[in-house]
């Protein structure tokens, strides 16, 4: 128990003092050197001391002076008389100065002193150390010895074979003392080095040091300490008191710099934070910025294989390469947000990124390489299908000129020909019907000619590569065209101008020659469609094709009708001849056409028939699967697209409804954003089903409005939206804890922000805003802001009725400024949540740095690098040292700092 009973009473324990000076007269001995010792501590200060302390107090004149020099009051004027008389008078001042403090004295007169009675001389020092030097110790709302005891607890807890539990034996191995200094100095004391089982060493290194560096003297010795079974606890008490006043300075200044320290650190981390923005954001936009001149080169390809590679590319771009950034683009407005709240919380000004790196700018970025991303896969589709089409005209126009160039081979010779001048008449007449028999097949290849021209020109606007070849051997089949027409012409005149002279012709063989020019043409034809490449893309198509296959089949017995009869005239002919003898037996004057040509021809139509069956089969087949792909993309697609607008309508609403507390809000969205990830697999699966239709080359699909860019673009946004609702949530919460903020407030804030979002988007717009403070009691008529709580509806109808639903518009425009710093026009409720917690907790403010780096300076205006390195940790003191402008008042010094500007910059007041 403290001997301070509360009513100045600091000798209840008398009885106590005397059975004790009675038991064991070390004690007195111990009380002796350490009352003697702590009295010359103070009086060397006035220039003098005492040997004696029972002695050296009876005149009263060292009393009186020990008493003016602790207190720093000044006593009466001292008697200088010898008498006992002027003693006595000269104690009683003493005594009734110490009385005057409020301590009562018990049993202690002034006489005793006078007298030299060391037990009540030595009980009166006690009672001065405990009014002047211990009374004043508090440690948590504890005072006097308790007080004592539990600093001198937690100053040596950190130390092993340290057990401070009383003021007698705890001390007794030294370790204690030694503890105390290496605490506060250590490097006075090497603690490591030091035995609990040599305590003499450690009371003597312990007194030295104390006495060398602390100004503390030698109140006791190590022998008696060591001797005594139980220490003397008020010799003990007074010189732990002497450590305690010596260390109390360091206390504050640890508590300055804990301060400084704090502030400082949360800098150090803000900071890191920029610069980890600034290399991510970098990072992000050099990405982009590499990306789309890739995705804008629109650069054809000749090849179908080259463009399939492109293709190619473009999904691994979208599989692997684009999925990354984005994960990067939304973590880095996580880590903006995450930044931004903390800079509020801790009350600093808040981060503006490098030009050209906000998240607008990103944001902006993004867009274009998403725009630029669109129509570089629609370009790629369509160039595959512009190459399919120009392979398969290119080969189609090789048929047909194969086929022309066979037939006009040998042709302009023919009409170069001037047989019919040494012709007979018979021979002339047939030549002349042959000569009509060409020219009906010539008209007849009018049409493959205009075909041909048709293709290469439709080559030449599809781009194609080879179009330079193309046109050469269009423009020669062309050239070769004309030249043939004008030699027939010339030809038929001369036949005509002798036609007159032959007049014998062979009516079988023009017949004949008539009837198997055109159906010769027929089946040339007939070939060249049954082998005529085909491309479809629906079963439609393929069915169409087969009808018109199915119908030719149905003509086939008429034409072998046909072929009888033409090898029937053929045969008519032959026996003419036969019978006749005639000389052109064997030959026809009118074509070349012969039945061996005739029935070759037609078995290679009878061929080509069931090879057309076949190619029209697999085609169908192919077509059904193309048709089975797009009926098992569609199936997932119709049912996926919907759940992803369902999810982001469910996000919507989570985000703005107020069930449980924002931890259970947060553990409802991850639970959310797991459920969300679980559902990846099936999207995967989609791609997978979307790669094969592509493959296919199948370009529509009538079965579903979903395409995969819609997929892909939904799923992006719900995985953003859910990052983004935790996000806020999170920052809620961080606000919330830090600010104070309870959840019933948390609570109303989020139900007046749900009330006047009507349009339930998320944010305010700048007069729904105005109504919501007003709502929340904020009045800024006057440009003054004021906070009630509450307003009911009396109040709000008087405000809103004295305003004209009108706020105050240069503070309402301050409050925008704060809560709308990009001036978007619109209040999101995290904007919202951090202007009410503003308003409503406050935080370490520029003052209050100043005055922790005042203490630390020692009261000084300005503060030098040592006092930093000594009181801070080596990277803070660096930090500090390295940004603190010299100080340059009147009162400095050189290498003076000045931390009054420093202080302000760190809050934003002015510039670091």
């Amino acid at each position: 128990m403290d001997p301070y009973d509360g009513d100045g009473n600091y000798m209840h324990q008398e009885d106590d003092w005397d059975r004790d000076m009675l038991l064991d007269p070390a004690w007195e001995k111990q009380q002796r050197k350490t009352f003697t010792a702590w009295c010359n501590s103070h009086l060397r200060k006035a220039g003098t001391q005492i040997e004696n302390i029972e002695e050296d107090f009876r005149d009263g004149l060292k009393l009186m002076l020990l008493l003016e020099v602790i207190s720093g009051e000044r006593l009466a004027k001292p008697e200088r008389g010898k008498m006992r008389v002027h003693k006595i008078s000269n104690v009683n001042k003493a005594l009734g100065f110490i009385a005057s403090k409020g301590v009562k004295l018990v049993s202690i007169g002034a006489e005793e002193i006078v007298d030299g009675n060391a037990k009540m001389t030595l009980g009166m020092i006690w009672t001065i150390i405990l009014r002047f030097a211990i009374q004043d110790i508090s440690v948590e709302e504890t005072s006097a010895k308790e007080g004592l005891l539990l600093w001198c607890q937690r100053k040596t807890a950190p130390y092993k074979n340290v057990n401070i539990q009383n003021f007698h034996i705890s001390w007794k191995d030294g370790l204690g003392f030694c503890a105390l200094i290496h605490r506060h100095r250590p490097e006075l004391i090497d603690y490591g080095k030091l035995r609990k089982d040599d305590p003499m060493t450690n009371l003597n290194t312990a007194f030295d040091v104390a006495e060398k560096y602390l100004d503390i003297p030698k109140m006791l010795d190590a022998e008696d300490i060591i001797s005594t079974l139980r220490p003397d606890e008020k010799a003990i008490m007074t010189y732990v008191s002497c450590y305690y006043h010596a260390f109390s300075g360091k206390q504050k200044a640890e508590t300055a710099a804990n301060r400084i320290c704090k502030v400082l650190a949360v800098n150090q981390e803000n900071e890191q934070l920029m610069e980890d923005y600034e290399k991510l954001a970098s990072d992000l936009l050099d990405w982009i910025r590499r990306t789309i001149p890739w995705l804008e080169n629109r650069m054809p390809e000749n090849t179908m294989q080259a463009m399939q590679q492109k293709l190619e590319d473009f999904r691994d771009y979208r599989r692997l390469h684009k999925p990354p950034k984005v994960q990067e683009k939304c973590q880095l407005e996580i880590n903006f947000n995450t930044l931004q709240t903390k800079l509020r919380l801790s009350n600093r000004p808040a981060f503006m990124p490098s030009e050209g790196k906000m998240v607008s700018d990103i944001n902006n970025a993004w867009g274009n390489l998403e725009g630029a991303e669109k129509g570089y896969e629609e370009w790629l589709l369509n160039e595959i299908r512009r190459l399919e089409r120009l392979d398969h005209l290119a080969e189609k126009f090789r048929q047909k000129a194969a086929i022309h160039e066979a037939w006009t081979e040998g042709k302009e010779n023919l009409l170069q020909k001037r047989d019919y001048e040494t012709a007979s008449l018979s021979e002339i007449k047939a030549l002349l019907k042959k000569h009509e028999a060409f020219e009906s097949d010539l008209a007849a290849h009018q049409d493959r000619v205009e075909q041909i021209a048709a293709i290469a020109q439709e080559l030449n606007e599809l781009d194609y590569y080879d179009s330079p070849s193309v046109n050469a051997r269009c423009q020669r089949i062309c050239d070769q065209w004309d030249a043939l027409g004008g030699l027939t012409q010339k030809r038929s005149e001369a036949l005509q101008r002798t036609e007159k002279l032959l007049e014998t012709i062979d009516q079988l063989y023009l017949e004949f020659a008539k009837r198997a020019a055109p159906f010769n043409n027929w089946m040339e034809g007939a070939m060249e469609d049954l082998q005529d490449t085909f491309i479809v893309h629906t079963i439609e198509e393929i069915q169409g094709l087969s009808t018109a296959h199915d119908q030719f089949k149905a003509t086939l017995p008429e034409a072998d009708k046909e072929r009888i009869a033409i090898l029937g005239i053929h045969s008519e002919i032959a026996k003419i001849v036969q019978t006749y003898h005639v000389n052109m037996a064997g030959t026809n004057p009118y074509t070349t056409i012969n039945p061996e040509e005739i029935n070759a021809k037609w078995d290679k139509v009878r061929q080509l028939v069931p090879q057309r069956d076949q190619a029209l089969v697999e085609e169908h087949a192919r077509q059904q699967n193309n048709e089975r792909l797009r009926r098992q993309f569609a199936n997932q697609a119709n049912v996926i697209g919907p759940w992803i607008q369902t999810k982001m309508e469910e996000i919507g609403r989570i985000s703005i409804e107020m069930h449980g507390t924002l931890e259970d809000q947060l553990s409802h969205l991850r639970q959310y954003e797991k459920s969300i990830i679980n559902y990846k697999p099936k999207i995967d699966q989609l791609e997978g089903d979307y790669q094969l239709i592509q493959e296919a080359l199948i370009f529509d699909n009538k079965h579903t409005n979903y395409t995969m860019e819609h997929i892909r673009v939904g799923w992006e946004q719900l995985l953003t939206t859910i990052a983004r609702t935790i996000n806020e949530i999170e920052n809620q919460i961080l606000t919330r804890d830090a600010k104070g903020i309870s959840q019933e407030q948390l609570n109303e804030f989020r139900a007046s922000f749900n009330h006047f979002d009507r349009d339930h988007s998320g944010t305010l717009g700048a007069e729904e805003f105005k109504a919501c403070l007003i709502s929340l009691g904020f009045d800024i008529a006057n440009d003054a802001q004021k906070r009630t709580g509450i307003m009911d509806a009396d109040d709000f109808k008087t405000c809103l009725i004295s305003m004209g639903y009108n706020l105050g518009e240069n503070e309402f425009s301050r409050i925008m400024s704060v809560v709308d710093p990009n001036r978007m026009g619109i209040v999101t409720f995290q904007a919202f949540i951090d202007f009410m917690s503003r308003e409503t907790a406050d935080t370490d403010t520029a003052d209050q740095v100043m005055a922790s780096f005042k203490v630390l300076a020692g009261d000084k205006n300005y503060i030098l690098a040592d006092e930093l390195c000594r009181e801070l940790p080596p990277d803070q003191a660096e930090y500090c040292i390295a940004r603190m402008a010299p100080y340059t008042g009147p009162d400095g010094v050189p290498g003076a700092l000045d931390y009054m500007s420093f202080s302000t910059a760190l809050y934003g007041e002015s510039d670091l």
